[in-house]
């Protein structure tokens, strides 16, 4: 999954990327509903693995299951 396909799915359940203060290839996120933030590698095309993708979802307070289906 790359972060463009995981972007879309977390604006579908809810969050927001933070803007950003300076260059880098990391994006914070928010999960409005809990207040839970956390840190998305952004590596344009390449693939994020699917236990990173795993942690952001655990560390936004989101349901796998919803996730999947967004």
């Amino acid at each position: 999954m790359t972060y463009r396909e995981l972007a879309r799915k977390l604006r579908a359940l809810g969050c927001r990327e933070l803007p950003r203060r300076g260059g880098g290839s990391h994006r914070k996120w928010l999960n409005t509903a809990t207040g839970q933030a956390t840190i998305v590698p952004d590596w344009g095309s390449k693939d994020l693995k699917l236990g990173t993708v795993r942690a952001i979802v655990r560390q936004l307070g989101l349901d796998w299951a919803a996730f999947e289906e967004a």
